[in-house]
C-alpha cells in the first residue's frame, strides 16, 4: 500500500493545512459545496438502506462511500479543515494567520451547508413527489432522527447538551483520523481502507457530524418534523460544530503534530510542498 511513516505523514498534514488556508475563495466554496453534497447523499443512502433492510449496521458499513469519494476527488469538509489548518499555524507557516484560518472555516462551512441543503431539498422532494404526498418510511426515519437529536437532547437539559457535545468530539476524532490516515497510503485501495473503518465506526455509534446534520435536520424540517429551526441550531448544530472542532484539533491534529513534528529537526518552508498539494485536496 506504499506506506507513509508517521513523521512524513505529519509533515504532509501541515503542508495540507497551509494550502487550504491559502486556497482561493472560489475553490474553497466549490470544494466545500461538493464535499457537503457527496457526504450527505451518502447519509441519505445509508438511512435508506437502514430502513429498507432493517439493519443499521449495513447502513453504517455502506455510508463511507460518500466520504471516500469526496476525499479522492479533492473536496473539503469542515471537520477536516478543523484538524489541518491549526497545525499549520502552530508551525508558523507563511500566510497562515488566525484571520486566514477563520476565513477558511467560514467559507467551508458555507459551502458545506449549501451542498447539504441542496441535497436535503432534492431528497425530500423525491420522497414526497414534490411535497404532494405524505412522507414514506425513509422520510419518516429522517424526521425521527431530527426530533430525537434535538428535542431528545433538550429533554435532558445540561446532561443532554454535554452528551451532544461529546458525541461531536468523538465523531471528529474518528472522521479526522480517517482523513489523516488516508495520507499514510499512496494507493487508492490503501486510502479507501483506512478511511472506511473510522468513518463506519462514527456513523454506527451515532456520533454527531456537523455536515451530515446540515442535511438531516433541514430535511426533517422540510418534511414537517416536530422541532424548530431554533431547536436545530441550539440543540444540535452549534454544539456539534464545537465538539467537532475540539475532537479534530485536540485528539488528531495536536496529538500527531506534537509527537511527530515537534520532535523533528526544523526546516524552512515557504510554500506548500508539491507532493502535499495532491493530498490537500482532501477533506
Amino acid at each position: 500500500m506504499s506506506y507513509v511513516p508517521p513523521a512524513e505523514l505529519a509533515r504532509s498534514m501541515v503542508d495540507a493545512g497551509q494550502s487550504k488556508v491559502l486556497m482561493s475563495t472560489r475553490d474553497t466554496l466549490i470544494r466545500g459545496f461538493m464535499g457537503g453534497a457527496l457526504l450527505t447523499l451518502a447519509a441519505a443512502f445509508a438511512v435508506t438502506v437502514t430502513v429498507q433492510t432493517g439493519s443499521a449496521l449495513l447502513g453504517a458499513v455502506l455510508f463511507p462511500v460518500g466520504f471516500c469519494l469526496l476525499y479522492l476527488l479533492g473536496f473539503d469538509l469542515l471537520t477536516g479543515v478543523f484538524t489541518l489548518t491549526p497545525i499549520a499555524y502552530l508551525d508558523k507557516r507563511p500566510g497562515v494567520t488566525v484571520a486566514a484560518i477563520a476565513r477558511n472555516w467560514a467559507l467551508v462551512f458555507v459551502g458545506n451547508f449549501a451542498g447539504a441543503f441542496t441535497v436535503a431539498v432534492l431528497i425530500t422532494f423525491i420522497l414526497t413527489y414534490g411535497y404532494s404526498i405524505p412522507p414514506n418510511d425513509v422520510a419518516e426515519k429522517i424526521m425521527h432522527i431530527g426530533e430525537a437529536r434535538t428535542v431528545g437532547y433538550a429533554e435532558h437539559g445540561a446532561a443532554g447538551m454535554m452528551t451532544l457535545f461529546l458525541r461531536g468530539v468523538l465523531c471528529n476524532w474518528m472522521v479526522s483520523t480517517g482523513v489523516v490516515a488516508a495520507m499514510m497510503s499512496k494507493s487508492v485501495p490503501g486510502k479507501v481502507l483506512v478511511m472506511w473503518m473510522p468513518v463506519m465506526l462514527f456513523f454506527y455509534m451515532g456520533f454527531e457530524h456537523s455536515v451530515v446534520n446540515m442535511f438531516l435536520f433541514p430535511a426533517g424540517l422540510l418534511l414537517g418534523a416536530d422541532f424548530s429551526l431554533g431547536d436545530y441550531l441550539v440543540w444540535n448544530e452549534i454544539p456539534t460544530v464545537l465538539g467537532n472542532l475540539v475532537g479534530g484539533v485536540v485528539f488528531v491534529g495536536l496529538a500527531i503534530y506534537t509527537t511527530h513534528v515537534r520532535t523533528q529537526p526544523k526546516r524552512v518552508v515557504t510554500e506548500p510542498a508539491p507532493a502535499a498539494q495532491r493530498e490537500i485536496e482532501t477533506v
